[in-house]
């Protein structure tokens, strides 16, 4: 033992753990276990001296040791020596010990749980986050290891007071709306402590705030079972008047409203309103009604206001609605959200993925983000609840369109603009907005080309706005055209309108209503500019990137870049974002109308061919990145104009985000009618973009193009587009839990594949129908197929299919019984995935070998494999794989015995699927944790599970309901039904089965 400083400066000690001493970062040796006994006795006493009698009596109790004030002594001058003389001090024949507050951990948590309780009623969220702070200053048992009465009593008392701390953290938890989150960490404490009521109620409570009603009956009906049997008494009545309010379904349990869940990001306030224009004119009637009509939605009126605004294109719809939305923002401080909902496109917005965009941008995560239409709907509603927030949707196509998109609750509003009069749209304030006056037309036209020479020339200005027969949009073109170009006055323009064939007509609707002012505009453009404009309206997406158009136009970025930006000054495309670019509605369809005329359909079709090797080629490279080794690559149609590189899979994942309305756009439009040669790079498109699906998204959009490009292959007879359209269909029914229809489309992909002696369609094609018949419970069958995909593999030399093959193996041959052949499979899967330094890739490899090792009973050994899995999943942020690697560790305890973990770890597994993992894999998964928690003695809670997982199984028709049928009727015990280890494979693995084949 060294010798100690005299000073206690830089001191530490803990006692809520093993009881240790540090000297500012080196761990001081505080000796045997009776002196750190007597180092504990005066750090507890807060600086009080402690005399000899007391000291006695803590260590040895009633019957000291005739050496034992020796001992005390010598006990004392060691400390001393360790930790210098002005921190243990002798005082009147007794002992102390003088530190500052800060200098033990029992004080510190001491003053974090005051400032917690002082601030709770004002602060919930810092009030937990300074009892979370607490509770992380425990590392283990209090005093551990200590003898003697004294350790003894306050290691009872240190472990209540742990306690108390975690059921106030846990009854925060819930007041913040981490319900879900906190089911998992009260089931496992209530097992630690089942007499416990409070613990009791806060699982109660969570499991009801999760809609887990029936479970949270069950508790109950466990805990009066459990208290009569161990303490012949009756549940308090507080919790029994809980019970009764889960009963009636008592509103005031419903989560307090403004919360969320700790660690949650904040919900935003969004400011998405595009930009006034300076030059705004008139319209000073609908801006008064408009605004009257948001004015009183947000002073809380009893219904969400919803103004709808129609006119034809170019009447200054969004103009106008823009301004009212700016001028109204002080009116709903909590956001605007804004939205083009494409409604004269080809494809319009979906609703879906208008609400996902929406909920991002109120701070909502991608997990917490569900997949259908209605759960986002309702979330939106529920997040905007309670707030002020102005919607602006814009260009609609019908009220259908938008009707989930309305916020629903008072205080907020929706402004709506259309081309269609939205006389369907109940309850929404209708205004028809007509052309300018002309008066508010001179006006514009002034504001724009200037007093001098607009006044100057009054009757020929009258005469240009009349000829634009009092539109806006066309008014602004013609006033941009003569204010770009000084030597013209306004006589020449309109000189020019005079012409009727140049002039519009006020009394025509629709697309010719501004076709003579767009031919205007167009007239005096460049060849370049006047190529641009045309070619650039070809593609179908919403809008497109800068490097896209590049492609489109065959430029380098630089010169496309000056094209497209001196075609947003002059108004005739728009830039949506910092390089990016859209078009008007109704400048798309003249620019592809002059591209109809002006260009050849050999120009047509290449400017669209090169934006599909574009996007070919960026998405190879980023499926490159995150697949190293995937010979698919090799495999993917040729192109001749080049893609994006990446740095790494971040900047990857981040232009297939941006992109993938595009890209989509770009499948669709190339199976609808495109060129020769199409159709190929458009089914390897969807190949490379896969990663897409896997986040959870798209899915819908890459079913519809995959069965276009299905229909269109078939109809040309290109046999191998066709098979990789049917083998990506397939994975997409699969990923739906559509598994008659994914088989039928597989059988055929494959058909196609071996006729047209396709490496891409032989191989995982055999290998998905492994799967299938996997998940079938065909073994033999599989294990066929997957031999099959093997050989095709490796005879093309494809490491990374190879490995997918067997890992699926693996599984089949685990299931006939051939344990040695399944664990050689498994151990080579991650042997060539480690080799090819792939990072999900290997997470895969490792579960299913993790899957492999729970069915032959080495437990330990699958522990590692998942757990080093689930931390792979977390690092790549890939949350369903996540989720589905939790659910397997909650299975793995369920066969070693392990109720509580398991239970636990299918609680964290249940947060994920209900939010993006759909109702078969929630099913699984409520399914083992009916088991855990029959093993834990909750009988009742775990019917309650069965029969939610037997309803979702019985609608989806299902095979697993006649094995939870045999749970619910007591004809299987734990361990022996969804969960058990050598059970069939259940939840299917997220993505297609070209990246990540395996069965999940």
């Amino acid at each position: 033992m060294g010798s100690g400083s005299e000073s206690g400066e830089g001191l530490r000690f803990a006692v809520l753990g093993p009881v240790r001493a540090w000297r500012g970062g080196e761990q001081i040796n505080t000796g045997a276990p009776q002196q750190r006994a007597l180092l504990a006795v005066l750090l507890l006493r807060g600086g009080r001296t402690a005399t000899a009698a007391e000291l006695l009596d803590a260590l040895w109790g009633d019957a000291p040791p005739n050496t034992a004030l020796a001992a005390l002594r010598s006990y004392a001058f060691r400390l001393r020596k360790a930790l210098g003389s002005q921190t243990l001090i002798t005082d009147s024949g007794g002992y102390a010990i003088r530190i500052p507050v800060e200098a033990l951990d029992a004080t510190v948590v001491e003053q974090l749980a005051a400032e917690a309780e002082k601030v709770r009623q004002t602060d919930p969220a810092q009030a937990r986050e300074l009892l979370v702070r607490a509770l992380d200053m425990w590392s283990g048992e209090p005093l551990a290891g200590l003898p003697g009465p004294y350790a003894e009593t306050q290691r009872v008392r240190l472990a209540e007071w742990h306690l108390g701390l975690v059921e106030a953290r846990l009854e925060l938890d819930l007041e913040l709306g981490a319900h879900a989150e906190a089911v998992s960490e009260l089931t496992a404490v209530t097992v630690e402590h089942p007499l416990r009521e409070r613990l009791r109620a806060l699982l109660m409570l969570a499991l009801y705030r999760s809609g887990r009603q029936a479970e949270a009956l069950g508790v109950y009906a466990d805990t009066r079972r459990l208290l009569a049997d161990e303490l012949g008494i009756d549940p308090s009545p507080e919790l029994a008047d809980l019970h009764q309010r889960i009963l009636e379904a008592d509103a005031g349990l419903a989560p307090p409203q403004g919360t969320s869940a700790p660690g949650a990001q904040e919900i935003l306030r969004p400011a998405q309103l595009p930009a006034t224009v300076p030059d705004f004119t008139g319209r000073t009637a609908f801006v008064r009604e408009l605004g009257e009509q948001l004015a009183g939605a947000s002073a809380g009126g009893g219904v969400m206001a919803v103004s709808a605004v129609a006119g034809i294109g170019g009447v200054g719809k969004t103009t106008l609605a823009v301004q009212v939305a700016h001028n109204a923002r002080e009116d709903f401080p909590d956001g605007q959200l804004y939205v083009d909902l494409q409604g004269t496109s080809a494809v319009p917005s979906e609703p879906e993925a208008v609400l996902g965009s929406f909920l991002r941008s109120l701070g909502l995560p991608d997990a917490a983000i569900p997949d259908s239409l209605a759960d986002r709907a309702a979330l939106y509603r529920s997040t905007l609840s309670g707030r002020r927030v102005l919607a602006l949707l814009d260009n609609a196509y019908d009220a259908a369109q938008i009707r989930q998109l309305l916020p629903g609750t008072p205080g907020c509003a929706a402004l709506v603009t259309s081309r269609v009069r939205m006389v369907d749209l109940e309850g929404a304030h209708l205004v028809d907005l007509d052309v300018m006056s002309p008066e508010e037309s001179l006006l514009l036209f002034t504001r724009i080309v200037g007093e001098e020479r607009a006044g100057s020339e009054r009757q020929a200005s009258l005469d240009v706005v009349a000829a634009c027969g009092f539109l806006p949009l066309a008014i602004r073109i013609a006033a941009a055209r003569l204010a770009a170009r000084r030597t013209w006055t306004v006589s020449v323009l309109a000189a020019k309108l005079a012409d009727h064939r140049r002039r519009l007509d006020e009394l025509r609707a629709g697309d010719l209503a501004v076709k003579a002012t767009f031919d205007l505009g167009y007239d005096h453009l460049s060849a370049e500019q006047a190529r641009a404009f045309r070619l650039l309206s070809l593609p179908e997406g919403p809008d497109i990137s800068l490097d896209a158009a590049a492609a489109v136009l065959d430029l380098d970025r630089y010169e496309a870049e000056e094209l497209l930006e001196a075609l947003v000054d002059i108004s005739l495309i728009e830039s949506a974002a910092p390089a990016r670019y859209r078009f008007h509605d109704l400048l798309r369809l003249y620019a592809r109308e002059r591209a109809e005329t002006d260009e050849t359909a050999q120009e047509r079709c290449a400017a669209l061919s090169r934006l599909l090797d574009f996007y070919l080629g960026s998405t190879a490279s980023a499926y490159a990145l995150e697949n190293p080794g995937d010979r698919v690559l090799d495999h993917l149609a040729p192109i001749h104009h080049p893609g994006l590189s990446f740095a790494d899979r971040e900047e990857s994942l981040n232009w297939l985000s941006a992109e993938a309305p595009g890209l989509m756009a770009a499948v669709q439009q190339a199976a609808e009618g495109g060129c020769g040669g199409f159709l190929r790079r458009a089914a390897d498109l969807l190949l490379a973009a896969q990663e897409l699906v896997e986040s959870g998204f798209y899915v819908r959009q890459y079913e519809q193009a995959a069965r276009a490009l299905v229909k269109a292959a078939q109809d040309c007879g290109e046999a191998v587009a066709e098979g990789r359209a049917r083998f990506w269909l397939c994975s997409l029914l699969r990923f739906a839990g559509r598994f008659d229809e994914a088989e039928e489309e597989c059988k055929r992909s494959l058909i196609l594949g071996l006729s047209a002696e396709d490496p891409v369609a032989c191989g995982y094609s055999a290998n998905l129908r492994g799967i299938l018949a996997l998940r079938g419970l065909r073994f033999a069958e599989s294990a066929d197929y997957l031999k099959n995909a093997l050989d095709a593999f490796r005879a093309d030399g494809n490491q990374h299919g190879e490995a997918a093959a067997l890992s699926n193996l693996s599984r089949a041959q685990g299931e006939l019984g051939e344990t040695a052949s399944a664990l050689d499979a498994a151990e080579r899967v991650v042997t060539i995935y480690r080799r090819l330094g792939s990072g999900l890739r290997l997470g895969n490899g490792l579960y299913s070998m993790g899957v492999t090792l729970t069915a032959t009973g080495a437990y330990d050994r699958a522990l590692g494999c998942l757990t080093e899995a689930l931390g792979i999943f977390r690092t790549v942020r890939q949350r369903l794989w996540e989720g589905l690697t939790l659910y397997r560790l909650g299975r793995l305890h369920l066969a070693a015995g392990s109720y509580r973990q398991s239970a636990s770890h299918v609680e964290q597994a249940l947060v994920v699927m209900r939010d993006i993992g759909g109702e078969w894999r929630t099913a699984n998964a409520l399914t083992v944790l009916g088991e855990a928690l029959t093993g834990m003695g909750q009988p009742v809670r775990a019917h309650a599970c069965w029969h939610d997982a037997l309803a979702t199984y019985t609608a989806l028709g299902s095979p697993e309901a006649a094995q939870v049928r045999r749970l619910l009727n007591g004809e299987a015990g734990p361990g022996t039904g969804a969960g058990a280890a050598a059970a069939p494979t259940s939840a299917e693995e997220p993505g297609s089965a070209a990246g990540s084949a395996a069965a999940v």
